[in-house]
């Protein structure tokens, strides 16, 4: 820290940075870097034609089923937030309409859960187990 009662007079640097010498020294040799992992170049298979169409085939899926249960879900949440008088409107017994788009929600959860369980099994894997075959990953 340097002397303020003397501002012009010459200083340590080491005492200006805080730090102290090291009492021993020992030059230190460069450490190589770490070897490569065995296994696939994982750069090449994501740019190559097989993983390419096995993306495709899953966003053409993904992407609108989403999108349809988005907008199913916001559907439910907007009448639920304004329409008090049609979703309070009874249909059997106590049972009314907000009661059945509620349980809605979880029946379309399970559906496109099972939908995709289906997809999956007859567009994917195949492509999944084509796409390991070829380059060498094997069973996990």
């Amino acid at each position: 820290m340097p002397d303020v009662a003397r501002p012009y007079a010459a200083s340590n640097a080491l005492e200006d940075t805080g730090q102290m010498p090291a009492l021993f020294v020992r030059e230190r040799q460069p450490t190589p870097p770490p070897p490569r992992p065995a296994g696939p170049d994982f750069d090449r298979i994501q740019h190559g034609k097989e993983f390419v169409a096995l993306r495709k085939t899953f966003r053409r899926f993904v992407f609108p089923m989403s999108l349809l249960f988005f907008t199913w879900y916001m559907t439910f949440v907007l009448l639920a937030a304004y329409a008090h008088d049609f979703m309070s409107r009874k249909v059997w017994g106590e049972v009314n309409v907000g009661i059945l788009l509620g349980l809605g929600q979880f029946a379309s959860t399970i559906l496109i859960t099972v939908v995709y369980l289906k997809f999956a099994k007859k567009r994917l894997d195949p492509k999944v187990e084509a796409l390991r075959a070829s380059v060498g990953a094997g069973e996990r």
